[in-house]
């Protein structure tokens, strides 16, 4: 596998299919693993995460679900291939940080993706489109299981799996949902909405996950504990909120469109008319306007262009993507303007 080729590739969660993907952009499930005998990644010298990336090297070769799939060792990458990386989500910037004995291994769907000597030994996750938690957490499950035959996990029969940071001890399972809440946010009642996850013992973060902020209108949901709850528990508690959110956000769309219609379509409008004629335009300024272009497409409002195809730009036009696109080093205003040539080519009608 190489990673240019995934620039002309749509990952599994941008492709704006499953549950509610009005609403839901995608779900993921994510688990934490350490082996036996051998230190937390921040203790382990060179020596112990050698072996732990030499145990999974060994293990993926064995597991139906990894054959496909590629390593790709840090060390390896140039710094614009790691923040590609990044940009779609199949790995963490903390993993990007002091790459040697670190990997990342995805599949060609970039459904799996399992990072070696992060936080932990093994962090792998599951992404599905759309409200999905389920099915994420069916696959990974079963290559959890097989992992659990090959390696030995380091795990307490009182505290259950052990894991660097204290809060994913216990199932040291992660189930977050990114969700699109441009009506929440317009009508002033996110920050309610926010302030209630808080209370539930839940976290709200930006797109790309813990240390960003919400921007586009874009939250991530997540569960901040796991240990004494099974993984379902945790599931059906995720669910649960998630779906009072998409029942307020449907609400806060349904007032907006009976009371501020022309107020609502002059926004979308505007936004996309900006999208289709800017000459330069920043990362933040277009994650903004493509916000409330995709609510016009999920209106009906924009009907010249899916939404699939507005999700593919929230990641086509970031720093790294561009720079691969055009398969050199860029700098600041060069983005800028090659952010806007892109975005006028993939918005032509």
């Amino acid at each position: 596998m190489n990673l240019n080729d995934l620039i002309n590739h749509t990952s599994e969660w941008l492709k704006g299919t499953g549950p509610n993907s009005d609403i839901v952009i995608s779900s993921r499930i994510r688990l934490a693993r350490n082996l036996q005998k051998i230190p937390f990644p921040h203790c382990a010298n060179k020596k112990h995460t050698e072996k732990v990336l030499k145990n999974m090297e060994a293990a993926m070769s064995s597991i139906d679900y990894l054959k496909s799939a590629a390593l790709f060792k840090l060390a390896d990458l140039e710094s614009v291939d790691k923040q590609f990386l990044i940009e779609r989500h199949l790995m963490s910037l903390e993993l990007a940080q002091k790459a040697n004995s670190k990997a990342i291994i995805f599949d060609n769907e970039e459904i799996i993706a399992i990072m070696i000597n992060e936080e932990d030994h093994i962090r792998m996750q599951v992404m599905q489109s759309g409200f999905n938690l389920l099915e994420a957490w069916g696959i990974i499950s079963k290559i959890d299981d097989a992992l659990a035959k090959l390696l030995p996990f380091a795990f307490s029969a009182d505290l259950g799996y052990l894991t660097a940071c204290p809060t994913n001890v216990g199932t040291g399972m992660r189930g977050s949902v990114m969700l699109h809440l441009p009506a929440l946010v317009m009508s002033r009642q996110i920050n309610r909405v926010l302030a209630a996850i808080a209370k539930l013992s839940f976290n709200a973060r930006g797109l790309y996950g813990e240390g960003t902020q919400a921007t586009g209108n874009f939250f991530q949901i997540s569960n901040q504990l796991s240990l004494g709850r099974r993984e379902e528990e945790i599931i059906d508690n995720i669910n649960g909120l998630i779906r009072q959110i998409i029942d307020q956000e449907s609400q806060a769309r349904e007032v907006l469109i009976s009371r501020e219609k022309a107020f609502l379509e002059d926004r979308v409008n505007r936004s996309f008319g900006i999208l289709k004629s800017a000459y330069i335009i920043s990362s933040q300024e277009t994650t903004e306007l493509l916000s409330m272009v995709r609510l016009g497409c999920d209106l009906g409002m924009i009907k010249d262009i899916d939404r699939r195809a507005v999700n593919e730009l929230f990641i086509l036009i970031q720093p790294a993507h561009l720079q691969k696109i055009e398969n050199k080093k860029l700098s600041s205003q060069e983005r800028d303007l090659k952010r806007a040539e892109l975005i006028r080519d993939r918005l032509k009608i």
